[in-house]
């Protein structure tokens, strides 16, 4: 699809822009060296790799190969973090169709002093600050400005997918705030205490600043929980024959305005009067059963982009492929079922809002963060010559909602967690 532009002869046309960001395939490089389709995997730290655990197939136990790698900063909602995400599948055609089949990896690196500097914000009394637009995620992801048709000036083929881009910085979140009261005021005159009396004090009326302190130079104790097992990453000769590489460029999603059919004025509607009197209804309910509405929607809104090969919107909502499998049953009552709103839209619940189940490795919600659109395959697939490829329809990319890290790995470190994945797969003819 080629990006929208306001000046364009379309210009009298009505437009939604949503805060869906679409991606789309390129053979032309880009500023940004990280997101892509195909191709190998290039991990947060060239000596850091994951556990060769993580590259194997639950069904066949067959090494994988890679779908997408995608740049997963989010400065505003996790300040000090570097994200990647992974999705990988099984070529076996034996494992299509079975959990385990496909699976999603993130890459995580928490800055150093990055927990401390949360905690002494969240400690910090709030202070109300005038109220300021919010920035769309867009904007703080992968510096893509608003390009619809409220007359953004925005360059609509600036690549947002761009590593070097990031949102406009926040003001400091650790101002220096009211002081506290003085640890070290005299208190009354009192009876000279023994020495044994006044070594005892000593140790309890010491500034909790100092008792900190010594707390930080003694050694960390222990660690309770055991080490995860590791294996080493298998050589790249050992993966089975990569999918070729594409880079990615990105827009937020542009629908038509939606508009009532005409009817032509020769056109007339001949009512059948003879057989049953609710045969009317009856062949309603008849054709609404065999219409899958959900897929039509699918359908319909992915045809308004017709090349895109992925939607993300981070705590958004999924666009479901069906909600008669075993991931539309489970994610139906939290998916966007092809609506045009603009509204943004977050998952974030208390148990589990996003349908989703909770984080393996820290127990919090995961929420809604992209998924791969059909015309992946195609893209994927170019230089394939046979017809039985992929069957997927959608694979939908559930993440922690508080980007968690493995616990045996500290800040500064890279460590690697698998998301969970879920896959609707084409519907096969009966």
């Amino acid at each position: 699809m080629p990006p929208y532009d306001s000046d364009s002869s379309d210009e009298g046309e009505d437009f939604t822009e949503t805060n869906t960001l679409l991606g789309y395939a390129s053979k032309t490089a880009s500023g940004d060296a990280i997101s892509h389709i195909g191709g190998s995997p290039a991990w947060i730290d060239d000596k850091t790799a994951p556990s060769g655990a993580l590259a194997k197939c639950k069904v066949c136990n067959g090494l994988l190969t890679l779908l997408l790698e995608i740049n997963g900063d989010l400065p505003e909602h996790f300040p000090g973090h570097e994200r990647r995400l992974y999705i990988w599948c099984c070529r076996r055609k034996a494992c299509r169709r079975k959990e385990g089949s496909v699976r999603g990896i993130r890459g995580v690196r928490v800055a150093k002093g990055t927990s401390k500097a949360a905690e002494k914000k969240a400690q910090k009394p709030e202070v109300k600050q005038e109220e300021k637009p919010q920035p769309q995620l867009g904007e703080s992801l992968f510096g893509v400005k608003s390009g619809g048709s409220a007359g953004g000036a925005a360059n609509p083929f600036a690549n947002p997918f761009s590593s070097g881009a990031s949102g406009t910085t926040s003001s400091n979140p650790f101002a220096a705030g009211g002081g506290s009261a003085n640890p070290f005021a005299k208190a009354p005159p009192a009876a000279e205490p023994t020495p044994t009396e006044a070594k005892d004090e000593a140790s309890t009326t010491l500034p909790e600043t100092f008792a900190d302190k010594v707390r930080l130079s003694s050694p960390p104790p222990a660690s309770t929980q055991p080490a995860r097992p590791h294996e080493p990453w298998p050589a790249t000769s050992a993966f089975p024959p990569a999918y070729p590489h594409f880079y990615l460029d990105a827009e937020y999603e542009t629908l038509d305005a939606p508009s009532a059919p005409e009817i032509p004025a020769n056109a007339r509607m001949e009512v059948d009067t003879e057989g049953s009197s609710g045969g009317g209804k009856e062949d309603k309910e008849i054709f609404e059963s065999t219409l899958d509405k959900t897929f039509q929607k699918f359908a319909d809104r992915v045809g308004e982009n017709p090349e895109q090969i992925l939607r993300y919107e981070f705590q958004g909502k999924p666009l479901l492929y069906s909600d008669t499998d075993a991931i539309g049953k489970l994610l139906a009552a939290h998916a966007e079922h092809g609506s045009s709103s603009n509204a943004k839209i977050t998952t974030v619940g208390s148990k589990g809002g996003s349908g989703m189940p909770r984080c393996g490795n820290c127990g919090a919600d995961r929420v809604f963060e992209v998924q791969l659109t059909p015309h992946a395959i195609t893209e994927l697939e170019v230089d394939e010559m046979s017809i039985d490829g992929m069957e997927w329809g959608t694979i939908i990319y559930g993440t922690c909602s508080k980007d968690c890290k493995p616990s045996d790995v500290g800040e500064g470190e890279v460590g690697y967690v698998e998301d969970w994945v879920g896959v609707q797969w084409e519907e096969v003819a009966k």
